[in-house]
């Protein structure tokens, strides 16, 4: 499988992997599957530690750094169709992370793994609930 995960579900398989449902933590721990993590997760992350949301105990570009070490996550590269598609993306909220990672899942054809409800309700792309 190759999967996409939401900003959320990266930071919960580095710091808290009980919050995953068991087949999210099984799709992630499997060596053949394909797991990618998207620039926006990076920039929502930041967002998330300047509102005091997450705590780092380090400076953003160092813990992202250390973090994506010690995941088998490939970076998936922001490109002008995902930009594209973000304002095609079929979604009640207008949240412009969820619009770019769903998005980035649609152009790489990827699955997206996800604890968001809106996002699972509204089905704009493969989705694996992870929570």
């Amino acid at each position: 499988m190759r999967y996409l995960v939401d900003t959320h579900v990266w930071l919960w398989s580095l710091v808290e992997p009980d919050k995953l449902s068991r087949r999210a933590r099984a799709v992630l721990s499997e060596p053949r599957n394909q797991g990618w993590l998207s620039p926006i997760s990076v920039w929502e992350l930041q967002i998330l530690a300047e509102r005091g949301r997450v705590e780092l105990d380090d400076d953003p570009r160092r813990w992202v750094r250390d973090a994506v070490k010690h995941t088998p996550f490939s970076e998936a590269t922001l490109v002008n169709e995902v930009a594209f598609r973000s304002r095609e993306v079929a979604l009640e909220h207008d949240d412009p992370a969820d619009r770019f990672l769903v998005a980035t899942a649609l152009v790489y054809d990827l699955t997206f793994v996800t604890a968001d409800s809106e996002i699972l309700e509204a089905r704009p792309c493969a989705l694996l609930a992870a929570g």
